[in-house]
């Protein structure tokens, strides 16, 4: 029959093309088996040798170090539901002080502008910036402007940043991230930590393909790609930058640090620091000791590596979704940086350029060999299971060297499997170990259909860096309750009816230059020190409690050292079986509570208590004016009844000040900037106004300003008993009363 002759046809020159996709396949195969022996003679010679000399480092290695101040830069485009979870879940869990958050948003995306202000209102540490264009625009714009809103952070905060980290609004952070980047930076220009996926239930290979990918690229190909040619890729995530580079970056690009063009921008950025000479590392750090063992841990996972500092995040599930985020990598990684970066003139920085791009040539030839395999079972089959069929030759037959290929390419394969499931069980357990057999199949299609996205854009585009941003969806874990924003002071007094509207409208028109709003309230006589304390309380979703800071003993005292106390303006108030109760005037965010737990080695809460209490406490149990105030607690009742004496000590307390909050009412600084002065001063031990003036900060006059308000705005005792002794001149809020 005529058709024979075709499909003989058809599978001589199926025996061409398989030919050359064995020599492609094997070819790609001993490279990665390069990579595979490298990577094992390397952990051998480690373990043989370096860790018999020297110990491995350790989490307390980590906690030794004081804390450099770390930007966090996060882009963030229609990310609502998403960027408020992860900005909270950072705020909450990193176990870290001495950092600030920076989110990206655009001027014509308000949702996720809503959503940051909900957390800048609960965290003084996050802080939104608007870009200048509307989006989407590239997530090199977006940072540029985040980059440009730190540094006039910085300028009015007074300090310099460390470590600029790169993150999306979707990841999970690790609480250690912070302290590896503070123990690496200055050493290290860029720092790279590893990226984990979140597993999503094993049918869905779409998402988990990426767990398989990242734990053996990450696990592996990384290490030692840095240990050969000390060149790590940025991720775009878990990256940090030391000043030094992100200078370097800025001086490079005429004040451009990210390159707006790039689809990568953070895989250009590796590149780009590496031929500046800059110092890169891929760094995996366990929290857990080499021969750690997990109860309930999944069978086959080990717990030393399951502990790896790291960033977790969700990857599309969908396949669509997928496609278009690897073929967003692909056309920046392979063509943008083909023509954009060129070659090195270092041949091992070539090898693994070439490593990074052979994907253009690999994933095709994956493919087309997987659709080889298909028609030939599909003619076995059709040999074994039609009676009387045509008995077509082997395209093996008489080809010794497609049998060698084939053979070499199988055992590879096999190696292939087994580093795959090595990888994938030491951090997620062997029962995702086995799955990733399966989904190498799937992996497969998806990057063959994203390569063929990006090649038909890069030919349909003039310019291969105009090529569109196109964005991925992002999930994020659920964390339970969600904070939400914080309701105005006013509002609150008046829905408790603490003063009416008309009171508030007209204390908000006339300020009390010095003040903010509930000490204005509270110097004007309009609402007590109990009622600012019950509505702060409502506000911060937090206690309140009346508290008497003169009650407490040496002993309660001495549970909080005066460095702790001072800088956190809280008062140990009582202890309970396991923790620290302590006493605020205002709102104690999350990140200051845990640090203060870290510092004191315990746990703590807080309730609110009357305006003034903690401040006088702090004068007299820990300040350089404790006897002063003792001895005014002292004349308070020498010439006064017990009642009187107590109502004036009470308006005295009520009417105490703290610099730092006379210097924010006046516009000197603002809360977000006077938190990092503070943890600044903190390691001085210099007062607030003198440190502040020694940095730049603050000029003398604006000291003296802030100090003559705080003593005419602060009654004294001297002040309050020239209502009660004859012959004193008063007019203090008891001259009426007495």
């Amino acid at each position: 029959m005529w058709w024979v002759d075709y499909v003989s046809s058809y599978l001589y020159g199926l025996k061409s093309v398989a030919l050359a996709l064995a020599v492609i396949i094997l070819v790609s195969s001993l490279d990665d088996l390069f990579i595979d022996l490298a990577y094992w003679c390397r952990r051998l010679w480690r373990s043989a040798t370096i860790y018999r000399r020297h110990a491995r480092a350790r989490p307390a290695d980590l906690q030794a170090r004081d804390e450099k101040p770390m930007a966090i830069m996060v882009p963030a485009w229609q990310e609502h539901g998403v960027i408020d979870r992860m900005a909270e879940l950072a705020a909450t869990t990193l176990d870290y002080e001495n950092y600030h958050i920076f989110v990206g948003t655009y001027p014509n995306d308000p949702q996720t502008q809503s959503d940051v202000e909900k957390v800048c209102a609960r965290f003084p540490n996050v802080h939104k910036v608007v870009g200048a264009r509307d989006g989407p625009t590239s997530k090199a714009d977006c940072l540029n402007n985040v980059l440009d809103a730190i540094f006039q952070f910085e300028r009015r905060a007074g300090i310099h940043f460390e470590g600029f980290i790169l993150h999306d609004s979707e990841d999970v952070l690790s609480p250690m991230e912070l302290r590896v980047f503070n123990h690496l930076v200055g050493r290290k220009d860029l720092i790279q930590l590893p990226v984990y996926p979140l597993p999503r239930p094993w049918t869905d290979f779409t998402s988990c393909h990426y767990l398989d990918e990242f734990a053996e690229s990450h696990g592996k190909d990384l290490l030692v790609r840095e240990a050969l040619v000390g060149q790590v890729p940025s991720a775009g995530v878990g990256t940090c930058f030391s000043r030094k580079a992100v200078m370097a970056l800025l001086s490079h690009g005429k004040g451009i640090a990210f390159d707006v063009k790039s689809l990568t921008e953070d895989y250009d950025i590796g590149l780009r620091l590496k031929g500046m000479g800059m110092q890169e590392v891929f760094v995996r750090f366990p929290m857990k000791p080499h021969h750690a063992r997990d109860a309930g841990a999944p069978l086959g996972q080990n717990a030393r590596e399951a502990s790896t500092v790291c960033v977790r995040e969700y990857f599309p599930s969908v396949a669509r979704a997928a496609i278009r985020q690897k073929s967003r990598w692909i056309i920046g990684i392979i063509y943008q940086g083909t023509k954009t970066m060129g070659w090195s003139r270092h041949w091992g920085l070539n090898y693994f350029l070439w490593r990074d791009r052979k994907g253009v040539i690999t994933n095709f030839a994956g493919m087309l060999a997987t659709l080889v395999l298909l028609q030939l079972v599909a003619l076995w089959l059709y040999q074994r299971l039609v009676t009387d069929s045509y008995q077509f030759l082997s395209i093996f037959e008489d080809s010794a060297w497609l049998t060698l290929l084939l053979v070499s390419n199988l055992v590879l394969l096999c190696n292939r499997a087994v580093q795959r499931i090595y990888f994938v069980s030491s951090y997620y357990g062997i029962r995702q170990g086995l799955l990733s057999l399966p989904r190498m199949a799937w992996g497969n299609v998806i990057n063959f259909f994203a390569n063929w996205r990006a090649l038909m854009q890069t030919l349909q585009a003039q310019d291969v860096r105009r090529i569109a941003w196109a964005k991925t969806e992002h999930d994020f874990p659920t964390l339970g309750d969600e904070g939400g924003a914080r309701e105005p002071l006013g509002q609150i007094l008046v829905a408790q009816s603490a003063l009416t509207q008309e009171q508030l409208d007209e204390a908000l028109a006339e300020p009390v230059p010095g003040l903010r709003l509930g000490a204005m309230l509270v110097h004007r006589g309009l609402v007590t020190p109990e009622q600012l304390a019950q509505a702060v309380a409502t506000q911060s979703r937090a206690d309140w409690e009346p508290f008497d800071s003169r009650q407490l003993g040496p002993e309660l005292v001495a549970c909080v050292p005066a460095a702790v106390a001072l800088h956190y303006a809280v008062l140990p108030m009582r202890q309970t079986e396991d923790t620290l109760v302590l006493a605020c005037e205002s709102y104690l965010d999350p990140v200051s509570l845990a640090a203060i737990a870290r510092k004191l080695d315990r746990k703590v809460s807080y309730v609110i208590v009357p305006k003034g209490e903690v401040t006088v406490g702090l004068r007299r149990w820990y300040g350089r004016d404790g006897d002063l105030v003792a001895a005014d607690a002292g004349r308070g009742g020498v010439h006064a009844t017990p009642q009187t004496a107590a109502l004036m000590w009470r308006v005295y307390v009520g009417g105490q000040l703290l610099l730092g909050d006379i210097l924010c009412a006046l516009g000197h600084v603002d809360p977000a900037a006077l938190k990092s002065v503070l943890i600044q001063r903190a390691k001085t031990g210099q007062r607030l106004g003198e440190f502040m003036v020694a940095r730049g900060l603050l000029t003398p006059q604006a000291l003296d300003e802030a100090l003559a308000l705080q003593r005419s705005l602060q009654p004294s005792i001297d002040t309050l008993l020239g209502g009660l002794v004859p012959g004193r001149v008063g007019s203090g809020p008891l001259a009426t009363e007495a």
